[in-house]
């Protein structure tokens, strides 16, 4: 079996063929982003670190040519790879976009900044303009439908982040564990009840964290229900707290922290307390989580991971890397208990 990145394989190298950058990596012992760079930028590569490389591609006979752009012959490789997000002002994606850009600089390359304001016109628009000038692309939270993803997939190398597309690449982090042990928690707490604020519509993970939910309860012998469609925003808790006030229960689970944080200030404003009148929990564990009063409970995704991951995968595969099962890469996650969830309050 081939050395591994993360979820990518090596092949193995077979006598009648050429040597790859993979056979020289497995016989260097190094990764195979190492090898890349001690032939493009030798700088980057520790004195020790290039000879064994050098002596093993030697060894071998590998002969180092200039990686195209998109894995297509005549491609000019620009070093350059695009990452798309849906919203800027959503502090969940720092965190992605610093993992992403320092796995990119790490390789040598230069990350292009795409905000498409959650909109699958604006993310159709931004891909067909950046297209000819980038070696692969990074979808984070797309808004677009699987068959466009898939199609842009079959020009460029892509990698999807938070969400499952079929025959494309993808990094997703834990939504079933997540919600269930949000839902163990609060169970545990003598909450019967728990009311989802739903995320945008077009989402795949607020499909799969609502899904999540409803199975976990079902085990868990709790009863669920869910609000409209609304904005991941702070605004979209904000306006899908009146909606609570119409059928309250006394827990909830936001779609991420920002919904979360809009839905305590709302019922704040109106004059309830958290977690006294209704216990909350987000999703991520973004920044500001801990500085909101009461501190937000949240599901802990492991947003730096994701960046690095996708990115790190993604020129893997542009240099030819297979992945291993064709399924996600997924990441663990975690509940971190703060001050916005308590025992249910004996009425």
């Amino acid at each position: 079996m081939g050395a591994r990145v993360n979820d990518v394989s090596f092949p193995s190298w077979n006598e009648g063929s050429p040597p790859t950058i993979y056979d020289v990596a497995r016989v260097a012992g190094v990764s195979s982003s190492t090898v890349s760079r001690a032939f493009a930028r030798p700088g980057r590569v520790s004195h020790e670190t290039a000879q064994k490389i050098f002596a093993a591609a030697i060894e071998l006979g590998y002969r180092s040519k200039p990686m195209n752009g998109a894995g297509q012959p005549g491609g000019t490789r620009t070093s350059m790879i695009a990452l798309v997000i849906a919203d800027i002002r959503n502090p969940v994606y720092a965190e992605m976009v610093r993992g992403a850009e320092a796995a990119a600089a790490e390789a040598g390359y230069t990350m292009l900044l795409a905000h498409t304001q959650e909109s699958d016109r604006r993310e159709r628009q931004a891909l067909e303009r950046a297209m000819s000038t980038v070696d692969g692309i990074v979808l984070s939270s797309s808004r677009m439908s699987d068959s466009a993803i898939r199609m842009m997939a079959k020009q460029k190398p892509t990698i999807v982040m938070n969400r499952a597309v079929a025959d494309v690449a993808s990094v997703v982090t834990d939504n079933a564990r997540g919600i269930r042990r949000a839902a163990e928690h609060l169970g545990e707490h003598g909450h019967e009840t728990i009311t989802y604020l739903a995320g945008p519509e077009a989402s795949w993970a607020d499909g799969m964290r609502w899904r999540s939910l409803r199975e976990a309860a079902l085990e868990l012998e709790l009863n669920v229900r869910r609000t409209a469609p609304a904005q991941p925003t702070v605004r979209g808790g904000e306006d899908v707290a009146a909606e609570w006030l119409q059928h309250r229960t006394s827990a909830v689970i936001a779609y991420n922290d920002q919904m979360a944080i809009g839905f305590i200030r709302a019922l704040q404003q109106q004059g309830f307390s958290v977690p006294e009148d209704v216990s909350v929990v987000g999703f991520d564990n973004s920044y500001g989580a801990d500085l909101i009063t009461p501190a937000l409970t949240t599901v802990a995704a492991p947003l730096y991971a994701l960046g690095t991951t996708a990115v790190n995968n993604l020129l893997a595969f542009a240099a030819g890397a297979k992945s291993q099962s064709g399924q996600p890469v997924v990441l663990p996650t975690r509940l971190v208990v703060r001050n916005s969830t308590a025992r249910r309050a004996k009425r």
